[in-house]
């Protein structure tokens, strides 16, 4: 029993008393786990008491939509919402809306169809005339949004291509447009379909040609009773003139016809940008011009691809005109500010010179 107790009491001094041992560590410096630093200590907390006393005294906030959006106003500006279509402005009517069709003399709208197309050429060498083309007349009235990507278009492709390498590519396009007009021209005069022409002539034309009008050949065998090729009509009263490509039916419809080649798919009316203006424009001088005995409501714009891929034919129907003819005379007007204020401001100048 002695031996026992003695034998206790010497295990009990060898093992270390746990309250001992927690102390010991605890004060060891080299042991002591870092205190991490909170983000927020550096915090000024009493210039913020008041934003945190007021947001959590209430469940509401004291700003409302409206005091918030007044606030944003004042130091970033009013913000610019973008207009709904609902919301955009309407289209700028002419001041002046001239008649379309010509009701004041008795004319036929229907004309025996028989004889060669008409063409009337227009004289542009010496006592050049002083009427503005449709074509001058658009491109000086473009949209400053229309603009902008004409300039960007053209720098992207002078990067491209240099300045050299950009006059060549229009220099190009130009003669190709050229050539493929000729070959219409050719093909409507003969009354022939290009499915159905021999292959010994549609060789002698470029292989650009020959895509082109493998283009449209679908679309040229809906084209009949051809009355105007390449003629010039001319708009007395408007002061206006311009070289319609083709006057003839496309599937019982007579319409002005102009022909466009493109790069690029332009499946949708809207790809064509302002060739519907234009088509309306020669309609109107047409319609107006004592050469033609005729009227003409509709248009069709035909696009022809250069890789032979189907091309697309644009109708306009007299409604779809009719619209198109007040952007034009929207257009002139326009036009004809620029060159009354050009004009104003160069005649102090002359007379000084006087």
């Amino acid at each position: 029993m002695l031996t026992l107790t003695r034998l206790l009491s010497f295990v009990g001094s060898r093992v270390p008393h746990p309250s001992l041992s927690v102390n010991y560590l605890s004060m060891c410096p080299c042991l002591r786990a870092p205190k991490r630093r909170s983000p927020y200590s550096s915090v000024d907390s009493e210039r913020y008491s008041s934003l945190v006393k007021s947001v959590m005294s209430t469940r509401v906030s004291s700003q409302t939509p409206e005091t918030l959006q007044a606030e944003d106003e004042q130091v970033f500006g009013p913000v610019v919402k973008a207009q709904t279509p609902s919301s955009r402005p309407e289209r700028r009517a002419p001041k002046t809306l001239h008649p379309f069709l010509n009701c004041g003399d008795a004319l036929e709208t229907e004309e025996p169809e028989s004889g060669p197309p008409a063409r009337i050429l227009l004289n542009r060498g010496q006592g050049r005339s002083s009427v503005p083309s449709v074509t001058r007349i658009l491109q000086q009235t473009l949209s400053p949004e229309q603009i902008f990507y004409l300039e960007r278009w053209k720098r992207r492709m002078i990067a491209e291509l240099g300045e050299e390498g950009f006059r060549d590519y229009n220099q190009n396009l130009f003669r190709q447009g050229k050539l493929f007009h000729s070959a219409l021209e050719d093909l409507l005069e003969s009354g022939e379909t290009w499915k159905n022409k021999d292959p010994s002539e549609t060789h002698k034309y470029q292989p650009e040609v020959q895509g082109y009008m493998e283009s449209i050949s679908h679309i040229l065998e809906d084209v009949r009773a051809v009355r105007a090729i390449e003629s010039t009509v001319k708009h007395d009263t408007l002061n206006y003139l311009g070289v319609a490509d083709c006057v003839a039916r496309f599937r019982g419809v007579l319409c002005v016809i102009d022909w466009k080649t493109s790069e690029k798919p332009k499946p949708f009316l809207s790809n064509t940008y302002d060739n519907p203006i234009q088509v309306a424009a020669y309609a109107g001088a047409l319609n107006n011009d004592g050469n033609y005995k005729y009227q003409v409501e509709n248009g069709l714009i035909v696009v022809a691809y250069k890789d032979g891929s189907p091309g697309h034919a644009h109708q306009l129907n007299s409604e779809l005109m009719l619209e198109n003819w007040k952007s034009w005379l929207v257009r002139l007007e326009k036009f004809t500010e620029q060159r009354s204020g050009h004009a104003s401001s160069t005649f102090p100048e002359k007379r000084q010179e006087v």
